[in-house]
């Protein structure tokens, strides 16, 4: 068997501006996430550690620091991360982040919020038990940026179902943890820069907005579009979606017929 990669790649080329990625079917069957580099590409398992490795028998290199934690700690022993632990990790971070850049531009919301979860626990373990510093800040640097991509993964398809409130709340809840990031750092003349705040509380107000143009709306029109979507998520076998449309129409429709016998 040949190993060049250069039919895998053929008529799959690499845009340096876009995400490029695909879920192919693997040989053991199972499901695999290949992002496109510039020199060939990534491949990655769905679940567990994206490269597919168990060390020391665990799911994850976090999972294994920490139940070394959890032993010292039964010990009464303090448990610390020396510089050669926060490299493993680090690098085993680099891979959840390209799996979950990757689920992100594949719409698979779910698996990216898990994923960019776990960077986020991550950085707090390292938090706890690293004593250099320098070391902490090599991975919580990138925390706002990991609080940002959570909030989007778990907000989108909330926004999408309708569900405004608890979409908005999931928002809000990133905003405040970027704010005390920058205050923990004592960055808070930042603030303005930062981009990650930023895209939140820009993507906050466009909600706001559109949904005060939707509730501003005659309720004919909105009648008119959600059978619209009605049929198109019917046509589309989306089920789920489809029942939670005719909730919100007969809520509507009876919501007019009580306005129309007491106005």
């Amino acid at each position: 068997m040949s190993k060049d990669i250069s039919r895998i790649l053929e008529g799959w080329d690499y845009n340096p501006d876009e995400v490029v990625v695909r879920v192919v079917e693997g040989d053991d069957g199972r499901e695999k996430v290949q992002l496109r580099l510039d020199l060939g590409l990534l491949q990655m398992e769905v679940e567990g550690r994206p490269d597919g490795q168990r060390p020391h028998g665990y799911t994850s290199l976090l999972e294994y620091y920490e139940a070394q934690e959890q032993a010292a700690r039964a010990k009464g022993e303090n448990f610390e991360l020396d510089p050669e632990a926060c490299g493993q990790l680090w690098q085993e971070g680099i891979q959840y982040y390209h799996r979950y850049l990757s689920f992100w531009f594949l719409k698979r919301y779910e698996a990216c919020a898990r994923d960019t979860a776990r960077n986020l626990r991550l950085f707090a373990f390292v938090r706890r038990h690293a004593r250099d510093e320098r070391l902490v800040w090599q991975f919580d640097q990138f925390r706002p940026y990991v609080l940002m991509m959570n909030a989007r993964a778990v907000a989108t398809p909330l926004i999408e179902s309708g569900q405004i409130e608890q979409g908005l709340q999931v928002i809000e809840s990133a905003i405040a943890a970027i704010e005390k990031f920058l205050e923990e750092y004592d960055l808070q003349e930042q603030v303005e820069q930062c981009v990650e705040l930023n895209t939140l509380r820009q993507w906050r107000e466009e909600i706001l907005t559109q949904n005060r143009a939707a509730a501003s709306a005659r309720p004919g029109d909105v009648l008119e579009v959600l059978h619209r979507k009605l049929q198109e998520a019917v046509a589309a076998e989306a089920f789920e979606e489809a029942a939670l449309l005719r909730d919100e129409i007969r809520r509507l429709t009876n919501q007019d017929i009580n306005t129309g016998l007491t106005g």
